[in-house]
């Protein structure tokens, strides 16, 4: 996607050169130029550059520009998520038809292989930015709605952003399953500063959050910013362009026609100033609309009651996805305080559906089998594999993770128990396999093969492979002594396939047979409890860190969670709790651990929610990698079979790995 005018994309300030100014802006001849930096946006980063121009000519004394984050994770993110490609779209495709606070675009590309885009923009300066937590005043409110009702009306009849792909979401962004975890981490966080009334909104919105979503799907369609909001508005002063210049368009969509406008009335002003000037703001935003609305003020009003919990949402979930900081905190229980009041002083409540429990999800028979890659560089595909025969103090896991983008994938195949050295397979730089089921390295063969699709699964390994006394010698990239090694494994299902819900993977509890030999010694294995999963999608095992678990109790009882550790950010919970068919999503899985010197796992206790239930791993055996990445990134990545305790008196097995960034 680039500009017709000029198709360069810049990725730095520094990437400026006269030319280019001066073709892009079709100005003046551009002489010079400073930049600084503005704003503190994180996926972004915006510079204000300022211009001379050359024999006498003239153009805009100064522009913004936008470029992508340099940080790699947060560039990672913004082009993962599809924040940069829908900006960029936003301006070339949808702000030439709009009037009101938008931006004059000089130039915009992008380039969807590496994420880098750049947005020349005018310079809405001098102004005002707003400011979240002082509010607005009731002249910049009325002034906000009103231009939110020109950019709708400016969209009258036009169907066409409607059939927009990279406009419409194929499905909502957040679920009933990931809220419910985000509001548990926010409720541990928030606690002291939320009142009985509040928390009982977040109740009922969390308990009934699919089915309303599903009912708000059916509402008017437009267009929405996703985050209209005063830290998003300049206000204009004397000399401006503009009175009121919206940003921060990464988030825009087509969707419930309302929502921008519910979410700025319920937290621009405070409670009392919203209610005592609700009628004329209404009023400001169906003049706004234009006279030849089809739309009428009980129409707004409705649709403002019912997007009213667009505003908890967000005030709960965007907490949960920054890093905290006294502001930030101060700015999201404002927003969370306003937002709630908002939802009662319109009565939607009322509108919410009955409670519901959303049903697991359940991967599909053809999700055993490889999946087609995307271009994103750390595109990954991952088969595991563990088993733990407890009796005969043996365990072993075995993995298969395919980084096409980057030509190379990990082979590893490792076994361990308290009466033996830890044997391992390992190669972090094979081949990318043509038949990921028939994998061949200079020491290792490994195949897969589907008996039958989220039933039966039958894994084989072989190869020269390293012993090693001190298991921690894997983590400091030390060699071990040579030894033979065959594993021939069948895997049965004896739970419910889980899907997760946040991304593309799926996790089945099993039991294990077939035969292991290490050296000259073998082990027949017999029905011994284990588990399966297969993964797809952008892993960076480098930019954040989990405590996985996938336990089996001796009732019949498995158990699997992760508490998922993104830096800034509140620990997510997955997983479930199963037995005879039943089984419970978890909301919050809080994992405890206890590491030697020597970074291997001692122990660590998991609390799950919402049963309650509490048990204690103690560490058998280790069986760990060392993760480095082609950019000379190091995760220690500790996987060790345990058993178990729970607070009940009900004991078991499994397997537990902790991936800690280094």
């Amino acid at each position: 996607m680039q500009n017709p005018v000029n198709d360069a994309v810049i990725e730095r300030p520094s990437d400026l050169t006269a030319a280019w100014l001066t073709e892009v802006l079709g100005a003046g001849t551009v002489e010079s130029w400073t930049t600084e930096r503005i704003g503190t946006g994180q996926m972004s980063e915006c510079y204000r550059v300022a211009l001379t121009y050359a024999d006498g000519s003239t153009g805009p004394a100064s522009v913004v520009l936008k470029v992508a984050a340099s940080e790699p994770t947060s560039r990672e993110t913004g082009l993962n998520l599809g924040l940069y490609e829908r900006e960029v779209r936003f301006y070339t495709d949808i702000a030439p038809r709009l009037t009101g606070p938008i931006a004059q675009c000089y130039h915009a590309a992008f380039d969807p292989e590496t994420g880098i885009f750049d947005l020349v923009l005018d310079d809405a300066a001098p102004a005002e930015p707003g400011d979240e937590i002082r509010g607005a005043t009731v002249e910049q409110a009325l002034l906000a709605v009103a231009e939110l009702g020109r950019i709708h009306g400016s969209l009258r009849g036009d169907t066409t952003p409607a059939g927009a792909d990279w406009l419409n979401r194929s499905e909502a962004p957040v679920n009933q399953a990931l809220l419910a975890a985000l509001y548990a981490a926010f409720t541990d966080r928030y606690a002291a500063r939320m009142s009985d009334e509040q928390r009982m909104i977040c109740d009922r919105l969390v308990a009934g959050f699919d089915g309303y979503m599903a009912a708000e799907s059916d509402s008017p369609q437009g267009l929405v910013h996703g985050d209209y909001r005063l830290d998003n508005m300049l206000f204009g002063t004397a000399g401006a362009k503009r009175p009121l210049t919206a940003v921060d368009w990464q988030t825009v969509t087509w969707g419930p026609a309302f929502t921008d406008l519910a979410y700025f009335l319920g937290c621009a002003l405070p409670t009392e100033l919203r209610r005592e000037h609700y009628d004329a703001l209404i009023r400001a935003y169906l003049d706004g609309l234009g006279p030849d609305s089809a739309l009428g003020e009980a129409d707004v009003r409705e649709g403002v009651r019912r997007q009213s919990f667009f505003g908890v949402m967000m005030a709960v979930v965007s907490s949960m996805l920054v890093g905290q900081t006294e502001r930030g905190d101060e700015m999201f229980m404002t927003m969370f305080a306003r937002h709630c009041d908002q939802v009662l002083d319109t009565d939607a409540l009322a509108i919410l559906p009955e409670p519901s429990t959303p049903e697991p999800l359940r991967p599909n028979d053809s999700d055993e089998f490889p999946h087609e890659r995307t271009d994103e560089p750390m595109w990954n595909e991952s088969w595991y594999f563990d088993f733990v025969d407890a009796a005969a103090d043996l365990g072993g896991w075995i993995r298969l993770g395919l980084y096409p983008n980057e030509d190379h994938a990990w082979v590893n195949a490792l076994l361990c128990g308290p009466n033996m050295p830890t044997v391992a397979l390992n190669d972090f730089r094979a081949a990318v396999p043509a038949e990921p089921f028939a994998v061949r390295t200079a020491d290792i063969t490994l195949t897969q093969e589907v008996l039958e699709p989220m039933r039966s699964y039958r894994v084989t390994a072989s190869g020269r492979g390293q012993s090693y006394d001190d298991p921690a010698a894997l983590l400091r990239g030390e060699t071990g002594e040579p030894v033979e090694v065959t594993m021939d494994l069948v895997w049965t299902t004896v739970g419910t396939p889980y899907q997760y819900r946040i991304t593309p993977r799926y996790e089945i509890p099993c039991t294990v047979s077939g035969t292991v030999t290490v050296g000259e010694k073998s082990y027949p294995i017999s029905g011994v409890p284990g588990q399966r999963d297969h993964s797809w999608g952008v892993r960076d095992w480098w930019s954040m860190e989990w405590v996985w678990s996938a336990l089996h109790l001796d009732d019949g009882t498995h158990l699997h969670g992760v508490d998922l550790r993104i830096e800034g950010m509140p620990p997510i919970g997955i997983g479930y709790a199963q037995r005879d068919g039943e089984l419970t999503e978890l909301q919050s899985v809080r994992a405890e651990e206890v590491f030697a010197p020597d970074d291997l796992p001692v122990s660590t206790e998991l609390t799950l929610q919402p049963t309650d239930l509490v048990a204690t791993a103690e560490v058998v055996a280790h069986a760990p990698v060392r993760l480095e990445s082609l950019d000379g990134r190091v995760s220690h990545f500790p996987r060790a079979w345990a058993k178990i305790t729970t607070a009940d008196g009900r004991t078991g097995v499994g397997w537990l790995e902790w991936n800690r960034n280094r």
